[in-house]
């Protein structure tokens, strides 16, 4: 495979539009030898969350995507958004660049939000000398947006050799910044209309039936699915505009320099206002329209995703979830899956939005109380 075919894989993989799709193989193709995953996690985060820091938690795990997808230029290649952390695929020819960059965002996040974060840069010909493999879907939520799926096991052994201190990328020397254009953490919580915002995460077991993993998962989501928009977290016309300034902090921090800090709060604050006045009287600006993006901010969210595994972020009301439970207790007991859940009254969401005027703009949705970081610990003390 030449260079220039490599660098635009995911573009030509093609998508699919029912999320039921992730079960599917055949929607799923190997990366080339010649990638790389960069990736990377907050230490401690249970730590942070019981500190009630799951926001800034949030937001260096999105701060990840944001400073590597910046640092190469182009929105198009595979990543996976975690809670308190992040994956993204990478050609090897961008190794460089993806090491800068995970390098600054990990002095970004110790100077500014005083966290540990760890990263990596693994390669997919090491994963593969094991007998694992990484193979990407790419599923589209919307006619502007598609999500990648990952399969084959290689993801999990690259965070796994993260934590191991393998790959390791160091940090970057202090007042080093990462390009965090488009970061955004405005919006409140998201509260359940349904019953409780459910974080899960579902793996497969230890039979190795891929076959059952893959009916649990539509199981799963078929009791999800009646619902309503597989207990999509967010209502179809997006949440609901409030003049608040509680993102406005962090959002300056990952904008601008401690010297220019203030101005650019007062920049986002009157940003807030403009939208708030606009939503309130159904105006729009310059051709923006409020209601439009609150409708895409939903279709473009990532309550769902596959990453080795099955995992969501629903509004579910408490017989749907009790069916989901029994759902998962019965192939724990068989062995056909492991799984760790977490129930919270409201859900976060953290944005990507490097142009505010198009429509691709990105939405990372997690629970607001630990959300995956609380599952992937009650998953962990199950396997205990």
């Amino acid at each position: 495979m030449s260079t220039q075919s490599s660098e635009n894989f995911f573009d030509r993989i093609p998508v699919f539009v029912e999320f039921e799709g992730v079960v599917d193989t055949a929607n799923y193709q190997p990366l080339p030898d010649d990638w790389v995953l960069a990736t990377a996690d907050i230490v401690s985060s249970t730590e942070a969350i019981a500190e009630g820091r799951y926001k800034a938690v949030n937001t260096a795990g999105a701060s990840v995507i944001s400073a590597l997808l910046n640092a190469v230029g182009k929105k198009d290649y595979p990543f996976v958004f975690g809670g308190d952390g992040a994956l993204v695929a990478l050609p090897v020819s961008l190794s460089e660049k993806a090491r800068e960059a995970l390098a600054a965002v990990q002095s970004w996040v110790a100077e500014e939000l005083g966290l540990n974060l760890r990263a990596a840069l693994v390669p997919i010909a090491d994963i593969r000398a094991i007998g694992l493999d990484v193979r990407v879907a790419r599923f589209a939520v919307s006619p502007d947006v598609s999500y990648a799926m990952f399969a084959g096991g290689g993801t999990s052994w690259a965070e796994a050799q993260m934590k191991a201190g393998k790959y390791a990328v160091d940090r970057a020397p202090t007042g080093t910044r990462p390009d965090l254009t488009g970061l955004s953490c405005r919006w409140n919580p998201i509260e359940a209309r349904n019953g409780a915002i459910v974080s899960i995460i579902a793996v497969p077991g230890t039979t190795g039936a891929n076959v059952q993993f893959r009916k649990l998962v539509s199981d799963v989501l078929a009791v999800a699915a009646g619902q309503g928009r597989g207990a999509h977290p967010l209502p179809a016309e997006g949440p609901t505009v409030k003049f608040t300034t509680a993102g406005v902090d962090a959002e300056a921090r990952a904008a601008a320099p401690p010297g220019k800090r203030f101005t650019r709060k007062l920049a986002i604050i009157a940003q807030i206002i403009l939208i708030y006045v606009l939503d309130k009287f159904g105006l729009t600006a310059g051709g923006w329209d409020p209601k439009i993006y609150k409708r895409e901010l939903a279709q473009n969210s990532d309550f769902r995703k596959f990453d080795d595994g099955l995992k969501l972020t629903i509004d579910i009301e408490p017989e749907r979830l009790r069916r989901i439970e029994m759902l998962l207790d019965q192939a724990s007991a068989a062995g056909i899956a492991r799984y760790g859940l977490h129930k919270q009254d409201s859900a976060l969401i953290t944005c990507f939005v490097p142009t505010p005027m198009a429509h691709d703009h990105i939405h990372f949705i997690d629970g607001a109380s630990g959300g995956y970081a609380m599952a992937a610990s009650n998953l962990k003390a199950k396997l205990s």
